[in-house]
């Protein structure tokens, strides 16, 4: 009797950490890319004119025990199939080794049950999959959805044929931070600058720490340290004070900095089927 007490016990504990587990704050980190960049001085004009440099596409999963959110959806996933990638521009070289629809799946998680979709702003190389999330409610600050689907989209370089169902999506336009979850674990900040509503998302990790994810903030470590404003930026002085108001966040959050492009810092980066916690 005993025995079989202790048995039905450990089982009772062992379902308990189950459901603990399955409701814990998680962070996945997908290979959603890899641009070769001919000309890096593109992103910080006047230096490191005609260097090349290697860039990655990161792309992002937070599981809550409220719901979830894919932050960033990288290329699309068709370029797999082109081994030797394309040539958008002169300038950019990309390739995508994964898919993140294969990457979802190593997870056990559906595209098409993710409860929210952050983007951090609408370059083609953030919206690639935005066709495998079509239930998920868009969190997007107003700006950055009038450029996207007002009259004048080309303007701000973005293609409507390259994110043909995102207008279907249920969507929430916000005009500031937002608190994803309402407990403060997961907050969209509002980062103008790179683009007209461009945003980086901010998580607090019960045993990782706080991370800052940069979105387009910034596109490597040496960008970052320089205040570097890449030619192509909506607004220089705006991306400025944004980079100075976001160094100032990261040391009173004692955040630590993601770039999401930065393939120095991605290395020592796990990525998924691994997690942050």
């Amino acid at each position: 009797m005993q025995l079989r007490s202790l048995i039905a016990g450990l089982g009772l504990l062992a379902g308990q950490a189950m459901a603990a587990d399955a409701t814990a704050l998680k962070l996945y980190v997908f290979d959603c890319g890899i641009v070769n960049v001919s000309d890096i001085s593109v992103f910080s004009p006047g230096v490191d004119v005609g260097k090349p440099k290697t860039l990655v596409d990161s792309c992002y999963l937070v599981v809550h025990p409220k719901g979830t959110l894919i932050w960033d959806t990288g290329f699309n996933d068709a370029l797999n199939a082109q081994s030797d990638g394309v040539k958008p521009s002169p300038l950019f070289h990309i390739k995508m080794p994964k898919t993140l629809a294969g990457q979802f799946a190593q997870i056990g998680i559906e595209p098409k049950n993710v409860t929210y979709l952050g983007l951090s702003h609408m370059h083609f190389d953030h919206i690639g999959n935005v066709g495998l999330f079509p239930n998920s409610i868009l969190l997007m600050q107003k700006e950055e959805y009038e450029s996207a689907f007002g009259p004048d989209a080309r303007k701000y370089n973005n293609d409507p044929a390259t994110y043909p169902t995102l207008k279907a999506n249920p969507v929430k336009q916000l005009s500031g931070d937002l608190d994803v979850f309402g407990d403060g674990s997961v907050t969209i900040k509002r980062m103008l600058g790179h683009t007209p509503g461009h945003q980086a998302l901010f998580v607090k990790l019960p045993k990782t720490g706080n991370l800052l994810i940069s979105g387009d903030l910034v596109h490597f470590t040496e960008n970052w340290e320089r205040k570097g404003v890449p030619s192509f930026n909506f607004d220089k002085e705006q991306s400025v004070k944004t980079m100075e108001a976001a160094a100032q966040f990261l040391k009173d959050n004692k955040a630590t900095l993601w770039i999401q492009h930065d393939a120095a810092q991605n290395a020592g980066i796990k990525h998924a089927p691994a997690y942050y916690d």
